[in-house]
């Protein structure tokens, strides 16, 4: 096991093979090379808000997406999935995740569209990449291999790294295995950020962390570190960056926390209210798009008892999306220093909405230890008597602040309505961005960024792979979107199912549901982006049309047989 020791992070980085780096020191190298096709490069987020980053309106200091944003382009009608593996699932194969093999969660529940694992039939970004000269690396949080639970003594053990039961999943399924050159991350999807579970290197299980460890700088630098080496080639490179952070457990060191104390001490409404004011003022919505209601009409922040923790919990998933940021503009740094970045495609985009989730009430097990490896006692604040932010206490940021983290959608995390599904999507391209810093209407999907890398790369998406038949991809490039600005494609239908809950797109309108039993909703999303008003009364023959394209797709991308 190598160690490398940066002064600019105390943390330590694990370099398979040889030592990457010579130092600290900006290489001055650059890459001589004939290929001209650009470097692409994937940061994702997990659970953060579509309004969190300061250039969709957020008050959280995000300066190097800003500084992405001004240079380049935001969507303001990106999708993803709802939920963080089904969302991996379709950004890495162009397949809607049924299709994939992760229609819910990673474990296998008998069905085809539900093996929890990415299937024989399909291909990843860096597969196809790979067999057209690219560099392929990876960082961050994997969560698209199988996922299985022991015994329940055995398993708070294992994830509190004081007993250890080899391999975190079948290591055939690893980033390492499924197309990428190199890899540093977590297998599983939940992270201690002090201390993470399933933390590997290239599929060897790393053992332990030192003591000043934080996962979010340990995925940044692991990113400069792989450029760094990759721009030393003349191939071009594929970086597919997966943060953890602002998922729960909310949890970040005490200083950047203190920075965001008395910020969320104003309340709900307070902080909704002003992001929604930038977000028309940036631009990145129209002074025409409504505010939708505060879905806790009930709740008074200055009748709160709970302000004070409900304050700092916020304070820490800020401080949380803080770090992201500085690890983001890192990452740019080091691509300028090596004169990659204006040859270099930056796609930036959350994996779901905020989540609402209060994990706290769940308590010990499967992915969520009971005490740390030393033997500390994790604390589960149900009512809200320990603040959070630190290793020892499990928490979430809950659904009030979820509904404030998606202004101006409503609803939150693994629920198909607009704030469950619509991510910040951020592209940067010097080289082929003309029309720096304006924001894009046209409707895109998670889905589309397979046949978009594939548009960049001049490569082919494969019929077969390793004598396996490849199931064709559902997605479109965005190119032209990006560098024409060209129309909407009034014909494009766009699909969603997780765990009952439905939404189809189709041009303007959107059909939605809750759950398998609940009535379908519409919405003209073009006049009723945050869907205040549903029209499905007025309009029956949208609702039975539109239904019936649901139901059919529904077949042909493996919800059914569902579980």
């Amino acid at each position: 096991m190598l160690k490398y020791i940066c002064p600019r992070y105390t943390g330590f980085l694990l370099i398979t093979g040889i030592l990457l780096l010579s130092g600290c020191k900006k290489s001055s190298e650059k890459k001589a090379s004939e290929d001209k096709r650009p470097n692409i490069v994937i940061v994702m987020a997990d659970d953060m808000g579509f309004s969190d980053a300061g250039c969709y309106g957020g008050e959280i200091h995000t300066p190097n997406l800003d500084k992405l944003a001004e240079n380049g382009l935001r969507f303001n009608a990106f999708y993803n999935t709802s939920r963080c593996c089904p969302s991996r699932a379709s950004l890495l194969t162009g397949l809607y995740s049924h299709q994939a093999g992760i229609g819910r969660m990673t474990m296998d529940q008998g069905q085809p569209g539900y093996k929890g694992y990415l299937g024989d039939n399909t291909v990843t970004i860096a597969e196809v990449l790979k067999k057209v000269g690219y560099q392929t690396g990876m960082v961050g949080k994997w969560h698209v291999s199988q996922t299985n639970e022991l015994e329940s003594e055995k398993q708070l053990k294992w994830l509190a790294h004081q007993e250890n039961y080899g391999a975190f999943s079948d290591t055939a399924t690893y980033p390492t295995h499924r197309g990428f050159d190199k890899y540093y991350g977590n297998i599983w999807g939940v992270v201690d950020y002090f201390d993470p579970f399933s933390l590997v290197n290239g599929d060897k299980q790393v053992m332990d962390v030192p003591k000043d460890y934080y996962h979010t700088n340990a995925i940044g630098d692991s990113s400069v570190a792989y450029v760094k080496q990759f721009s030393k080639q003349k191939e071009p490179f594929f970086l597919y960056v997966a943060h953890c952070a602002p998922h729960w457990p909310i949890q970040a060191p005490e200083d950047v926390i203190a920075k965001y104390d008395s910020i969320y001490t104003k309340g709900w409404r307070a902080i909704r209210q002003a992001r929604y004011k930038r977000l028309i003022e940036k631009g990145v919505l129209k002074s025409n798009v409504a505010l939708s209601n505060f879905m806790f009409p009930e709740k008074k922040w200055n009748e709160n008892q709970d302000k004070v923790w409900d304050a700092k919990a916020m304070a820490v998933h800020a401080a949380m999306v803080d770090i992201l940021d500085k690890n983001i503009g890192k990452l740019v740094d080091q691509l300028e220093a090596e004169g990659e970045l204006d040859n270099t495609v930056i796609f930036f985009l959350s994996d779901n909405g905020a989540s609402s989730e209060r994990p706290s009430k769940y308590g010990p097990g499967f992915d969520r230890a009971g005490s740390t490896r030393d033997g500390r006692t994790v604390i589960f604040p149900v009512e809200k008597d320990s603040l959070p932010g630190s290793q020892t206490v499990l928490a979430g940021i809950g659904p009030v602040w979820a509904n404030v983290a998606n202004t101006p959608f409503r609803y939150w995390k693994a629920q198909e309505y607009e704030g469950g599904i619509t991510t910040p999507f951020i592209v940067h391209w010097p080289k082929g961005i003309k029309e720096k810093g304006a924001v894009r209407e046209q409707s895109a999907h998670v889905v589309d960024l397979m046949a978009t890398c594939i548009d960049l790369a001049g490569a082919t998406y494969p019929k077969s792979f390793k004598e396996h038949e490849i199931t064709p991809t559902e997605g479109n490039s965005i190119l032209p979107i990006i560098t024409e600005n060209t129309a909407v494609d009034s014909t494009k239908v766009y699909f969603w199912e997780h765990f009952g809950g439905a939404a189809l797109r189709k041009g303007s309108y959107k059909l939605v549901r809750h759950h398998n039993d609940t009535p379908w909703e519409l919405y003209n999303l073009t006049k009723d982006r945050t869907e205040t008003t549903n029209i499905a009364q007025q309009f029956p023959g949208i609702v039975k049309e539109m239904e019936e394209i649901w139901n059919q797709r529904a077949k042909e991308l493996k919800v059914f047989p569902a579980p």
